[in-house]
């Protein structure tokens, strides 16, 4: 390793890792409205939360009353995560994985920019495509592509196997509001109830996918 030297502190912070840790939690607490949130889900939220700086989220927070139990029990029997985007997929802590499990992109797959050609469709639906003989029990992660979480849901109406749990927070400005209240109504609208959690609105993205999985995997905070 190079020889490094901390150049003279010229500005006043804090720079003691686990006091930035418990005091971030701690302010997350102070300020974040947790009262709507299911009681097994506060720290989901609070993960959340940290994962973006946003301490209004649980305004637009949706959480599924099974998704916490549906998701920890999938993981701790072993069940893959599933993910639309390396990014999601490279934030989750392989540590808090409860029995090492898999976690998967297949975005970068051989033939994967073909098969979305063939559909008319985006890489990331097309790569969802490629879940099929993975998604029974599975945990799914989108939390970039609002077309991934669409064409999840068509593969769902169209008869695919159920994952235990979604955590559907894809960003944007063009079908990303759409796709989680999508996601939100198809119980309702469809009678396929499968637990999830969601942000409404155009916010979302990989840290905020991957906090929330980060706090499905373990209870620790």
């Amino acid at each position: 390793m190079p020889r490094a030297v901390r150049p003279p502190r010229r500005y006043d912070y804090v720079d003691d890792g686990p006091a930035i840790y418990v005091d971030s939690f701690a302010t997350i607490r102070r300020e974040a409205d947790l009262t709507g949130v299911p009681a097994d889900a506060e720290k989901l939220a609070v993960r959340m939360i940290h994962g973006t700086g946003q301490t209004d989220l649980t305004r637009d927070l949706r959480v599924h009353p099974g998704l916490v139990g549906a998701a920890r029990g999938a993981l701790r029997a072993g069940a893959p995560i599933l993910c639309d985007a390396h990014m999601v997929a490279s934030g989750v802590t392989r540590a808090r994985l409860p029995k090492e499990n898999e976690v998967l992109c297949t975005l970068s797959e051989p033939g994967v920019r073909e098969l979305a050609e063939q559909m008319g469709t985006t890489r990331s639906a097309a790569a969802v495509s490629l879940w099929a003989d993975r998604l029974d029990g599975a945990v799914v992660a989108i939390g970039n592509a609002p077309t991934a979480l669409f064409h999840l849901l068509e593969m769902l109406l169209d008869g695919a196997p159920r994952p235990a749990a979604i955590v559907g927070c894809p960003v944007g400005f063009i079908g990303a509001a759409e796709s989680k209240v999508a996601l939100a109504s198809f119980a309702h609208d469809h009678g396929i109830d499968i637990p999830f959690v969601t942000v409404h609105g155009r916010c979302g993205g990989s840290a905020m996918t991957a906090s929330a999985l980060n706090a499905l995997a373990q209870d620790a905070e």
